[in-house]
């Protein structure tokens, strides 16, 4: 084990008998790590400790922690994401398992980034929303510059709270470059910092920092997306992350309102977030009724609330209208154009406007992995299932830690089905309901994968489940509420409905 001596008598420090050479900052931030080794210290406090009363920039405590892993090892401190740092220098630690070389996805050849969720300095855990919605953002104008490769933040936001090796996680998530940062708040004042570092090496890149108010938020975000874009290539033309400079709304509290409402909508465990969720929405449209990303939301929510069989179909049509609007607006807002596609797809039965909508979105935004997810499902209700393929396994290259992952996989499983595949189908549907339990089309289609398959127990199983979720389902409701148009999947869920003894009508 290594053997880490700190006298603070005369200041020293001898790592393994040797002596180590550190500036008087240093030392106080090394001294400091150590006597909180069993706890994460956040950024917070490492400044208000070794900078006690002095106002200084979070770039003067990253360039003391980058020549401490330079002193001591690159293992000594590890990073936690949206917090600050943990003293593990031998020790073990809390620490995300790294993916196996042989799966982790290569890195691409053009420049490949992931955001990290930045640290909460604003002295107020309310603020954590707002925090999140800046990186969403700030993650969201990067992945629309075609030039870039952006790992979704919906994987990048399962390291919060995780000491972490920047070089595992540019492996695990196949990126060369790490993005993080922190955002601290003073009345209505905002400051971003930043430092862009190459994964594998620890070597800091750039960083910068960015001062507003909240009344500027959103060109905040735009200058710091740009800045990023021109540090990682300088060649690029500014006019390309100049396209996220549109500001989504006027309305700052239907802005905030819109990013509290956001988790429950992607990820709905259950009925009383959905509704929730749906509450803040409608808040949000009273404040601004023009508002498109909370049209978009309510568009989404309603998809999951008939895709996880909360709600019945005819009540997941309440937003059609909403869709409509959205499309008939042609907005330049990708995430918008591609719930409102779907959503015209999967409950409007429309799979031609929605598919040229999400057509659309992927242009706009070709890095984004809830959009490619969308696009694939939309080739699977007009039965293209090579496409929905193409589609599907992209969304899981850019963000292998989607929280949604299960209906990316769901997703391949369907498109198998349609093409006969039915002992590969049944691999990929065994798998989704592993990463989303709730998803009950996925219940749907293993349970008649099970039947084709001779596995009638297990077919069975699903449809039990399936009933406790869907009381009514009928063979007629079947017929009358699927998106998807293959004969396939259409016969061999009919017979299995008719095999588990649900009613005709």
């Amino acid at each position: 084990m290594t053997a880490l001596q700190i006298n603070g008598s005369n200041r020293s420090v001898t790592l393994d008998g040797e002596p180590i050479t550190l500036g008087a900052r240093a030392f106080d931030v090394l001294s400091f790590l150590s006597t909180n080794a069993e706890r994460v210290v956040t950024k917070e406090d490492l400044l208000d400790h070794v900078w006690s009363g002095v106002l200084v920039e979070e770039s003067n405590l990253t360039v003391q922690i980058a020549g401490l892993r330079k002193a001591l090892g690159k293992d000594a401190i590890k990073t936690v994401p949206g917090v600050g740092y943990k003293f593990t220098l031998g020790a073990q630690t809390d620490t995300i398992e790294a993916t196996a070389n042989n799966d982790a996805p290569p890195v691409p050849t053009i420049p490949s980034l992931a955001v990290l969720p930045f640290a909460n300095l604003t002295g107020d855990d309310g603020n954590a929303y707002m925090v999140d919605g800046i990186v969403n953002e700030i993650s969201s104008a990067l992945a629309r510059v075609s030039s870039f490769f952006v790992i979704s933040n919906t994987s990048t936001f399962t390291y919060r709270g995780k000491a972490v090796d920047l070089a595992e996680v540019g492996r695990d998530l196949g990126v060369r470059y790490i993005l993080e940062g922190s955002i601290q708040k003073a009345g209505d004042r905002l400051r971003i910092f930043t430092n862009l570092v190459e994964a594998k090496t620890g070597h800091m890149i750039w960083q910068d920092r960015f001062d507003g108010s909240t009344e500027d938020i959103f060109d905040l975000q735009d200058t710091v997306a740009e800045s990023v874009a021109a540090a990682i290539e300088p060649k690029l033309i500014w006019a390309e992350a100049a396209r996220a400079r549109a500001k989504p709304t006027e309305s700052l509290a239907a802005y905030d309102l819109c990013m509290k409402a956001a988790p429950m909508v992607y990820r709905q465990n259950s009925l009383s977030d959905l509704e929730e969720g749906l509450a803040l929405l409608r808040r949000a449209l009273v404040l601004d009724p023009n508002y498109i990303q909370a049209k978009a939301l309510i568009c989404c929510a309603h998809t999951g609330a008939f895709a996880t069989r909360w709600w019945s179909y005819e009540k997941a049509q309440g937003a059609l209208h909403f869709a409509k609007e959205i499309l008939n607006e042609d907005p330049d807002d990708a995430i918008a154009l591609a719930y409102a596609g779907h959503y015209l797809a999967y409950l409007g039965r429309d799979t031609k406007t929605g598919l040229t909508a999400l057509q659309k979105a992927n242009t706009l935004n070709p890095n984004s992995a809830t959009i490619a997810m969308l696009l694939g499902w939309v080739h699977n209700y007009r039965n293209e299932n090579d496409d929905a393929i193409t589609h599907l396994e992209r969304a899981l290259r850019i963000s292998p830690l989607h929280p949604q992952i299960g209906i990316f996989t769901s997703g391949i499983g369907n498109a198998l089905f349609q093409k006969g595949a039915f002992d590969e189908a049944r691999q990929y549907y065994e798998k989704a309901l592993t990463q989303y339990p709730e998803f009950a089309t996925a219940h749907m289609g293993l349970m008649a994968i099970h039947w084709k398959l001779g596995n009638l127990t297990k077919s069975a199983e699903m449809a039990e489940y399936f009933r406790s979720k869907v009381p009514d389902m009928a063979v007629s409701t079947f017929v009358r509420t699927r998106p998807q148009d293959n004969e396939i999947y259409r016969d061999t869920v009919i017979a299995a409905f008719r095999a588990n003894g649900f009613p005709e009508d």
